[in-house]
């Protein structure tokens, strides 16, 4: 074979490789006739599920629905956490997982991220009638306390941010409302949604934002390690959603715009 013609064969190779990826992950939905998307229905805004109508809610379910609509075929939500999501990119519960999920390192090995379309820095919560933080510059001073949960990518980043305040660390994001609510702690640490669905659930809670952004977060889509094909497809998605201006809608409807990643 000439030089020509080999790289004609490589080249035809290489132009069929993505869409032989992208049939695979596509046959088995079509074939099954569903989507499977794993959310999170404890993530206010995003992936919620009310418990006063116990119906799903917020800008990943409508996204869910609309991405089934885009692929022509049922939706199916299953339940899942953040605890949950390395398993889920690796054992085929879901097709995709969306509830915001953040982009950071620690899970780049186990799964691929689609472009972002939120991103949130971190935000805190106070109580109404602390008279000594109005505002989010009255947080870092002498003998105020911040909460963060254990583990949190917050954790570090209030450790180095705070100067006089003092960081409190406990174990799960109900225990840092716990100590904030009974006076044990002046604030704790959140991102956007959250802090929101504190406002608007709670009559105590008031939501202070920084000056300038602080460790903004991107929050993406979330598919299997390597099914880049796949991926491609979820973004192509995204971007429609994006230029149709339907993304920003929902992201009003649910109180997400400050965040919402317009490009």
């Amino acid at each position: 074979m000439n030089l020509k013609a080999l790289t004609c064969g490589i080249l035809l190779c290489t132009t069929l490789s993505a869409p032989t990826l992208a049939s695979e992950r596509l046959q088995q939905i079509k074939q099954a006739g569903e989507v499977k998307v794993c959310i999170w229905p404890g993530y206010f805004a995003i992936s919620y599920r009310n418990p006063r109508s116990g119906e799903l809610e917020g800008i990943d379910i409508d996204m869910a629905g609309e991405f089934a609509r885009h692929l022509g075929v049922n939706l199916r939500f299953v339940e899942s956490s953040f605890g949950k999501l390395i398993d889920n990119m690796s054992n085929n519960q879901c097709d995709i997982s969306m509830h915001g999920v953040g982009v950071r390192d620690s899970r780049k090995p186990y799964m691929e991220f689609s472009e972002p379309y939120l991103s949130s820095g971190i935000y805190a919560v106070a109580t109404r009638n602390n008279e000594l933080i109005r505002q989010w510059q009255d947080i870092d001073q002498s003998g105020n306390v911040a909460v963060v949960q254990k583990g949190t990518y917050m954790e570090p980043v209030a450790n180095n941010y705070f100067k006089k305040a003092r960081v409190a660390v406990v174990d799960s994001f109900k225990a840092r409302e716990q100590e904030v609510e009974s006076g044990r702690a002046d604030v704790f640490m959140t991102d956007y949604p959250y802090g929101k669905r504190m406002t608007a659930l709670t009559e105590w809670a008031v939501l202070f934002a920084p000056p300038q952004p602080l460790a903004p977060t991107s929050y993406a889509y979330a598919v299997p390690k390597g099914e880049t094909a796949w991926l491609e497809e979820v973004n192509a998605f995204l971007r429609e959603m994006k230029r149709s201006g339907k993304l920003a809608a929902a992201a009003e409807k649910h109180g997400l715009s400050e965040i919402l990643v317009k490009q």
